[in-house]
């Protein structure tokens, strides 16, 4: 069995199995993902539905580091499927203030989005919003029965958890499958992703394993010491995603840095030089496209940068079969499938174990060392 391009020996080897599967099982995880919410769809409409037909309702989508980031790739499309006020706060911004982004007075549904549910902020977020919100309801989307997100949520009555499907639980150190499973389970609870695009979408994911790993290796082993992530809209989470995936999976040997197609110019282009890996992700929004299609033809005529790509359906762009009418948040996937794997094989390049790449432990795969203090509103 081969995964990313590699024999399954060899990356037991080298202490990336873990990481190389879990990337490699998306496309096959995400219809499994699909039938199971279709099994519980009456229940989730019947907790769903009635807070989504109030328009004063505040959806708060949040989570920590990558579970946070899920968030941000979700709020456009969530916005426009509800109609509602939608919102990305991460739990690290709930917890550490939660005077300045909890709204008392607000009906709030707050969407948890939490791998294991054992991050000590994960568990704090929920229970400020049970101590701060008059009116308040919880979505918890989680990969581990086991996690005490999960218990918390059996107590609750104003609670409805999407458990997704065990191998989801990712046991490499970095979010991947996790990452893009909650990502699609949220995306069909609010009806963001209509449910006939899961298997295009899976389609063109198993294409990139299946046709661009050799270029993705490519950019890996090209001895790059920077790269940025470009993107906008629901991109833009997925930019801070994908730098963080390369940041863990590296150990820190790479800078990486993510940032929005208009907001590059203003300082953050001063990264590029010639050790800088550059990847754009390019929208189907032609009003979108222009701006990236601006800043994508600078950059080359630059000549600075190492290499400029971009991911998309364009001539000039890696294409990743999906046609001109796929939504920015389906084409989420690929494009995740696609730097996941950037991330992986740049990490075996600097001859770290992608599924233990901090050897020192400083850094946990569930966050150790969290204290939480009690809280009282100021107001």
């Amino acid at each position: 069995m081969n995964y990313l391009g590699h024999p399954q020996a060899e990356l037991e080897a080298a202490g990336g199995i873990w990481t190389a599967r879990e990337i490699a099982q998306q496309p096959a995880v995400w219809p499994k993902i699909h039938r199971q919410l279709n099994a519980g769809a009456g229940a989730l409409r019947a907790f769903l539905r009635p807070l989504l037909d109030r328009k004063d309702l505040r959806i708060v989508l949040t989570g920590a580091g990558t579970s946070a980031f899920i968030g941000e790739c979700l709020v456009p499309a969530v916005k426009r499927s509800t109609n509602l006020r939608v919102e990305a706060i991460a739990t690290t911004d709930l917890v550490g203030s939660p005077d300045v982004w909890f709204e008392a007075a607000a009906p709030t549904l707050l969407v948890s989005f939490a791998r294991s549910g054992n991050s000590p902020e994960s568990l704090a977020a929920v229970n400020l919003a049970e101590q701060a919100l008059r009116d308040r309801h919880h979505l918890i989307v989680t990969c581990n029965r086991n996690g005490e997100l999960y218990r918390r949520a059996q107590q609750l009555k104003n609670a409805h958890v999407l458990l997704l499907p065990e191998e989801t639980d990712d046991r490499g150190f970095a979010m991947t499958s996790s990452f893009s499973g909650m990502t699609l389970a949220a995306s069909l609870a609010f009806a963001a992703l209509p449910e006939t695009d899961v298997a295009a979408v899976a389609k063109w994911s198993a294409g990139v394993l299946e046709t661009r790993v050799p270029l993705i290796a490519e950019l890996a082993q090209a001895g790059f010491e920077r790269v940025v992530y470009l993107g906008g809209q629901e991109f833009k989470g997925l930019a801070r995603e994908a730098a963080l995936k390369m940041l863990e999976l590296s150990d820190g040997r790479m800078v990486a840095l993510a940032e929005t197609p208009l907001g590059f110019r203003h300082g953050p282009k001063t990264i590029v030089n010639g050790k800088t890996l550059v990847v754009m992700f390019l929208s189907n929004d032609p009003y979108a496209r222009q701006y990236e299609a601006d800043l994508l033809r600078e950059l080359r005529s630059d000549g600075v940068a190492g290499r400029v790509v971009a991911l998309g359906g364009s001539e000039d762009a890696i294409t990743v079969g999906a046609p001109a009418t796929a939504s920015n948040l389906a084409l989420c996937f690929p494009y995740a499938v696609f730097v996941q794997t950037l991330a992986f094989l740049r990490s075996l390049s600097l001859g770290l174990r992608p599924d233990t790449p901090n050897a020192q432990g400083v850094v946990n795969r569930v966050v150790q060392g969290v204290s939480i203090y009690p809280w009282t509103p100021s107001r």
